[in-house]
């Protein structure tokens, strides 16, 4: 920011009463917010692509014992209830 910006901003803003110089305040923390909110959705990555580096990593054989009806049968997995047929 240039040098002759703020200090317009920092006359303007004294300018005020006390109650708007709070509302600026509220805006600009409400601004900061929303601009971190947006720079950590930029460095989030996808769900598929963790998954698919976890997949890579993992040794030859790891994935050879998963069962591959876990979405019909996840209460027999997870709790022992009857199997399912697919």
């Amino acid at each position: 920011m240039s040098a002759n910006l703020e200090q317009t901003l920092l006359e303007k803003i004294h300018a005020l009463p006390d109650n708007k110089q709070q509302e600026v305040l509220a805006l600009v923390d409400e601004m900061l917010k929303e601009d971190h909110e947006l720079r950590s959705r930029e460095n989030v990555r996808p769900i598929w692509e963790i998954i698919q580096e976890i997949s890579r990593e993992a040794p030859p054989g790891t994935w050879d014992d998963v069962p591959t009806d876990g979405s019909v049968n996840h209460d027999h997995y997870l709790y022992g209830a009857p199997k399912q047929e697919p």
